[in-house]
């Protein structure tokens, strides 16, 4: 029960977080969705560093991890809002910004993870 509070928790205090930066950065007068990249990208660097120093020596605790990991980030990214703006360029037949939200986000969020491990090691 203390590990599904945990991730509870977390989940919840990231989608708070995520709410509010899609809110300030997806605004109805750009065409590309700046917010949802941002906490995309920004989960992508976060559950490096945090996955990084839960393999470093344990240095985070299985319980933190699930907390900052699981809950935080899973609550803080979003693939189905990613899919949903995804599937509305696709609708509206805009195939550049399509094409560029998905491989950047893709790329990014896998160089995001791996710099995150990085930054962990440094400590």
């Amino acid at each position: 029960m203390k590990h599904i509070l945990l991730v509870f928790l977390g989940g919840g205090l990231g989608s708070v977080l995520r709410y509010i930066i899609s809110k300030a950065l997806n605004t109805s007068y750009s065409n590309f969705y700046f917010g949802t990249f941002l906490v995309n990208i920004l989960g992508c660097l976060l559950i490096g560093i945090i996955l990084g120093f839960s393999l470093k020596d344990n240095y985070l605790t299985q319980n933190q991890t699930l907390l900052l990991a699981t809950g935080f980030c899973g609550g803080f990214t979003t693939f189905s809002t990613f899919a949903l703006e995804n599937q509305t360029f696709l609708k509206n037949g805009d195939l550049i910004n399509f094409a560029i939200y998905t491989i950047s986000s893709v790329v990014i969020g896998i160089v995001a993870i791996s710099i995150g491990i990085w930054l962990s090691k440094l400590v």
